[in-house]
């Protein structure tokens, strides 16, 4: 879609002013301070975060009956079952609490719900199972805040449930021995945006803790968690929770861990990814996650967490081998329901005048409708939730969402016909009869024609700032990168150039556009990923971001393309 241009606003001088304070470049200074980054202190923790600085993990609500509670197992020689869900972040809090509660002396098992069979987050018919499995005490991961009659049944039991959770709570918090929860009423704990995994891993320091306090580690090293963050950067940089604050601090560690890992099942899933060197945020997100995420999608999780918690090194090549043929399976059906979804969209009545899309069919696969309506929502930017539909009548649904419109709060308006929906404010599930989906579908519509715009139906590209070609350095581009890892609440920079000649047009790959630019004797090489179709013009205003091409031994600066459009002046203001 075509995108409104917002130049965020901020003075050259105040750019100086910040660049004085600390050794950085004034326009990322001026970048920085967008983003309400505007004290010395605070770019010194941006750009070089220190695990130091971690928050008090005891201010999280319900974490130190937990700790008391894990002290006891331990004591007692209890089995402990983790109860994660099948998504990136679930399966990297699961391998989590695993690997470091086995390393520590605990008994330690998981179970992982099959999407098809036992739908997300805890039942009543798994929790039994592993009660009969012989589990003294469960620990959900990524999922539990809703598990009102789940904590019951547990209770019932007599066994204890930790419910350690990043989702939004509804009305009723579950009765279980602990919940761990930033967003639960009356917690304390500060940053409101952990990851499921970044909530168990601050458990795991507060637990670390009181087990040396006891003498646990006497004659023995204590376990260093460092080497656990690469599994926390995964499920934060996998779950698009914000890049900032305490998820920076995790991913930023996070990479470098993942970067030097020599774990077998980390070795394994770069190899099949094509990852060499340092791993980027962007790589966790379309490379590795995917190939995690694709186990659980198709059919179970269970082989993304076995590959991570793996010592056998031909083990996890093999796992990984069929992760790898799991997501060239996924991508295939994505393909065909994009296609199909795409088609249903245009055929649609009044398609141009709806501002909303929800779509549904008996022929689409339920772990991959997710991922489809995140790509309809980029391409027709308006809230989508595509239904897959069983041969009895159930549906099962994904949705996605724009700036201005909270899904979490519009299902919650629709509930009448839903029979169970969960998430947040851009992502959630469904589940409705197929009878349903056709009044659904319509009063949905209707929330969202009230609430909606045309405004908030155009997709706004925000640029950082407008830069004469002169600026445009390999030193710029290395102080770029200083803002790294970029992500959800911490994007790439944009930055905006105006009349740039267009010297050279050619197609590469599979409908990239490689471009010769220049403007003031100043000459750039740029690409533009996924533009061939577009029509461009002699003369351009771009929106780019700069990096460092490096080829056959020589650096140059490079110009990744966000978006172009015809000039809108011969001469830039």
């Amino acid at each position: 879609m075509e995108k409104h241009w917002k130049l965020r606003e901020i003075g050259k001088c105040m750019s100086g002013q910040l660049g004085q304070q600390v050794v950085i470049h004034p326009l990322v200074a001026a970048i920085l301070a967008t983003r309400g980054v505007v004290h010395a202190e605070d770019i010194r923790s941006f750009l070089s975060p220190l695990l130091s600085e971690m928050l008090d993990p005891r201010l999280l609500r319900g974490l130190s009956t937990a700790v008391d509670r894990l002290l006891t197992a331990r004591r007692n020689n209890e089995t402990i079952f983790i109860y994660g869900d099948y998504d990136c972040d679930g399966i990297s809090g699961t391998t989590l609490l695993v690997s470091f509660l086995r390393s520590t002396g605990y008994v330690c098992e998981y179970f992982i719900p099959n999407r098809f069979d036992d739908g997300y987050g805890l039942n009543p018919e798994s929790i039994e199972r592993i009660i009969a499995l012989g589990a003294n005490l469960i620990i959900s991961v990524d999922c539990g805040i809703t598990a009102v009659d789940e904590a019951v049944l547990c209770r019932t039991r007599g066994v204890d449930l930790i419910i350690v959770d990043h989702h939004a709570p509804k009305h009723v918090i579950p009765d279980a021995c602990a919940v761990i929860n930033p967003l639960q009423p009356d917690c304390h704990y500060p940053f409101k945006s952990l990851a499921g995994v970044g909530v168990a891993f601050n458990l795991l320091v507060a637990l670390r803790s009181s087990l040396r306090d006891i003498g646990a580690f006497s004659g023995k090293d204590v376990p260093d968690l460092r080497e656990w963050l690469d599994l926390v950067s995964l499920g934060t940089i996998a779950d698009v929770v914000p890049l900032v604050g305490q998820n920076r601090l995790y991913a930023f560690h996070g990479l470098k861990q993942l970067s030097r890992s020599q774990k077998p099942g980390v070795l394994a899933l770069k190899h099949v990814a094509g990852i060499t060197g340092d791993v980027t945020c962007g790589q966790v997100g379309f490379r590795l996650a995917p190939r995690l995420n694709a186990a659980g999608r198709m059919e179970s999780a269970v082989p993304g967490v076995e590959l991570l918690l793996s010592e056998d090194g031909k083990e996890c090549q093999m796992i990984a081998a069929d992760l790898e043929a799991a997501n060239a399976e996924r991508q295939a059906i994505e393909r065909r329901i994009f296609e199909e979804a795409d088609t249903m969209v245009h055929s649609a009545n009044n398609a141009s005048d709806r501002r909303s899309i929800v779509l549904a069919s008996t022929t689409w696969h339920q772990g991959v409708v997710g991922i489809v309506a995140s790509r309809l929502v980029e391409r027709y930017h308006r809230p989508t939730i595509l239904i897959a539909l069983t041969e009895d009548g159930c549906g099962k649904g994904s949705g996605r969402s724009i700036p201005g419109f909270h899904l979490l709060d519009a299902l919650s308006v629709c509930s009448q016909h839903l029979e169970h929906f969960g998430g947040h404010r851009h992502a959630a599930g469904v589940t409705l009869r197929a009878e349903q989906v056709a009044a659904f579908t319509e009063s949905f519509e209707a929330l969202a024609a009230r609430m909606l715009t045309d405004a908030d139906l155009t997709p706004t590209l925000e640029i950082d700032a407008e830069v004469c070609p002169a600026e445009v350095t390999k030193e710029l581009a290395m102080e770029l990168k200083r803002l790294e890892p970029f992500g959800a609440g911490n994007p790439e920079p944009v930055l905006l150039m105006r009349a740039m000649a267009v010297i050279e047009r050619r197609v590469v790959g599979e409908g990239h556009v490689r471009l010769r630019l220049t403007r003031e004797k100043c000459s750039f090489t740029a690409i533009a990923f996924r533009m061939a179709e577009r029509e461009i013009p002699g003369l351009v205003d771009i929106a780019f971001f700069p990096e460092i091409n490096e080829w056959r031994g020589s650096s140059s600066v490079q110009l990744r393309i966000k978006d172009l459009r015809p000039a809108e002046c011969d001469n830039a203001t």
